[in-house]
């Protein structure tokens, strides 16, 4: 695949919950290496969305199509699903909000990232556990919690360890569901420090969905405002929050919204 071929081909997603609307004939297209902010008001469909993109949810109608290493894209809910799941565990992330969510919390800080890198065939232990002791130091845990377990850390602990869990394997496309949601504001800080770092590092392409601005001008290219499940403004990240034409986008950048 080269970087002239979309990662993400998205084309009139709809999906509905009895009589609600929560995805209204969406389409846009994502390029390796960028990252893509979702943001609207509670209820706006921006997770329903997201969980259509990572084939979590299947829409009714309209066409999600990934584009694997080989170039060949295919439409993701076409696929069988054990082939689904593989790109969920090899060439695609999903950091949840709470970070409990997206981690094995039985099992080691250590365990948790070796064993994403067991999913896409590692098999020395030396290795792996070598491999988690650089990633631990790259989301600045302390290399003597490796043989802790998670459920010992607190939410910003584990959420590092998430995003170390997601990252290790060298993903393609990482999927965030409000990544900072729930933090301490000093720790939210250092966390999107962190976050835009390793994304710009690695060229991961991201989707994040969030209700905070200030985190779609700091980690996104692009923005996608949602209401009511449809996608009313897009464009560069700085366009759309410095220079909104959607009436609705003007409330919500100036906080008249309360998201």
């Amino acid at each position: 695949m080269s970087d002239d071929d979309v990662l993400l081909q998205v084309d009139g997603v709809c999906k509905n919950f009895g009589e609600i609307r929560a995805c209204d004939n969406v389409s846009f297209e994502l390029w390796p290496g960028e990252v893509l902010g979702i943001v609207g008001e509670s209820g706006s469909g921006k997770t329903t969305l997201l969980n259509c993109l990572a084939g979590r949810t299947e829409p009714d109608s309209g066409l999600i199509s990934y584009t694997n290493r080989r170039g060949e894209a295919s439409d993701i809910f076409a696929m069988f699903e054990p082939e689904r799941r593989m790109l969920a565990r090899t060439d695609w992330g999903f950091v949840h909000q709470n970070p409990r969510d997206g981690l094995r919390l039985d099992i080691t800080a250590g365990g948790n990232i070796g064993e994403r890198l067991m999913m896409v065939g590692a098999r020395h232990y030396g290795n792996i556990r070598g491999e988690a002791e650089t990633w631990m130091n790259r989301v600045e845990l302390e290399l003597g919690r490796i043989d802790s377990l998670p459920r010992t850390f607190s939410g910003g602990m584990q959420q590092r360890l998430q995003i170390a869990r997601n990252l290790v394997s060298g993903p393609r496309l990482i999927f965030m569901d409000e990544p900072t949601g729930g933090l301490d504001v000093s720790v939210q800080a250092r966390l999107l420090d962190l976050l835009r770092e390793l994304v710009r590092e690695l060229n991961v392409a991201v989707v994040i969905v969030t209700h905070d601005l200030a985190v779609a001008r700091l980690l996104s290219d692009r923005l996608m405002v949602m209401r009511h499940g449809a996608v009313v403004e897009s464009g560069l990240t700085d366009q759309v929050l410095d220079d909104p034409q959607h009436a609705y986008s003007q409330l919500l950048v100036s906080s008249i919204l309360q998201v």
